[in-house]
């Protein structure tokens, strides 16, 4: 694919009308660690890319007692060293750590993540699991979606042409909320997830779990909000039983297929696995922020 079209926008405005008025094909950077990739794979066209990295809104964030307000191109290795907001949201970041290598890191963000849509997606069911929202902007004006419902298949998601990512808004977590995120990969590092799990978790000061939520990716063609298994762990102390239960309700909503990484079978065991181990880390997270 040939980039004939390289724009470099100071503000989302302009970054907005670049995508409204292009009359080629049209790809927005976050960071370009995909995008370059599917570039090489795909047919020789005429490109615009419209690189958001030099917008600072798109770069920063905010954490205050309204919740995180997170610039989608904020590099992973940036997000991934601020402490205020690793105490809040620990799974998130624990997912924005595993995207890539080293050097990945410090091009590669959240935003990119979640726009790229795959299944895989680390950083997608870590975000639906604390029910993180998406600011979107385009010429016709904003509008606010659910993580669960941004992404509406393997690789596309709810944006229209020329819409963007301008926000992902996470409320402040209640008291005695906390969540966690793990995956399974073939190898120790620098592979996509064959199945993940994030878990977010409420417990009162008696223990007893009041909310949470479950959500499980790389085992259908979106990350799924089990909203089901969840229910079963709400109104227990998160004993041994109702983590059973709500693992088993995770792995029975899961579709996966069968490929050389792994077996629809192996997947199903493994993401309920995934979510039984991730419950009781935020369980143990949520007890010591009490």
């Amino acid at each position: 694919m040939a980039v004939v079209d390289y724009n470099a926008p100071q503000s989302v405005q302009e970054a907005v009308a670049l995508l409204s008025g292009s009359d080629i094909k049209t790809k927005v950077m976050a960071g370009g660690t995909d995008l370059i990739i599917q570039s090489k794979s795909q047919a020789v066209e005429p490109l615009r890319v419209v690189d958001l990295k030099h917008i600072a809104e798109m770069m920063s964030y905010s954490l205050d007692d309204g919740g995180l307000s997170l610039g989608p191109c904020m590099c992973c290795a940036e997000f991934t060293a601020l402490h205020d907001v690793e105490t809040l949201y620990p799974g998130l970041v624990e997912a924005a750590y595993l995207i890539g290598s080293t050097q990945v890191q410090g091009r590669a963000s959240i935003g990119g993540n979640l726009c790229n849509s795959s299944p895989a997606a680390d950083t997608i069911p870590a975000l639906i699991a604390i029910g993180a929202k998406c600011l979107i902007v385009g010429a016709g004006g904003e509008r606010t979606v659910a993580v669960e419902d941004f992404v509406t298949g393997v690789g596309r998601n709810c944006m229209q042409p020329g819409e963007l990512l301008q926000r992902i808004l996470v409320a402040r977590p209640a008291p005695g909320s906390r969540d966690a995120y793990l995956r399974f990969i073939p190898r120790t590092e620098m592979d996509i997830a064959v199945a993940g799990a994030g878990v977010s978790v409420t417990l009162d000061s008696q223990g007893v779990c009041t909310a949470a939520r479950i959500a499980i990716g790389a085992v259908a063609q979106t990350a799924l909000l089990v909203a089901s298994a969840a229910d079963a762990l709400v109104g227990t102390k998160l004993d041994e039983a109702s983590v059973a239960k709500a693992a088993a309700v995770a792995s029975a909503a899961a579709s996966p297929i069968t490929d050389r990484r792994g077996t629809i079978e192996f997947r199903r065991h493994i993401v309920g696995v995934l979510v039984k181990r991730a419950t009781l880390i935020a369980k143990e997270r949520a007890q010591a922020s009490l």
